[in-house]
């Protein structure tokens, strides 16, 4: 069993938060290979699982945030 202390539902990473879109992206990808190859226990799956919720949540906000560059320079260039 990990001896990690598990952290609460919503915190952040402060290593997840420095990860560029294509780091978060290559992690989660890798971690969702070793899921789908089975293998680990319950509580590393869960561990697993939970990270890369949070990768996912990093990619998400970095394709929301080039998103809103793109709608304001369109926004601009349209004025």
């Amino acid at each position: 069993m990990s001896s990690e202390p598990v952290p609460p539902a919503g915190a952040t990473d402060p290593a997840i938060e420095a990860l560029s879109y294509e780091q978060a992206r290559d992690e989660l990808v890798a971690l969702v290979r070793t899921l789908e190859a089975g293998g680990t226990g319950l509580e590393e799956s869960l561990r697993l699982w939970e990270r890369g919720e949070a990768l996912a949540d990093r990619c998400q906000r970095w394709l929301d945030g080039a998103r809103r560059r793109l709608d304001a320079a369109r926004e601009a260039a349209a004025e």
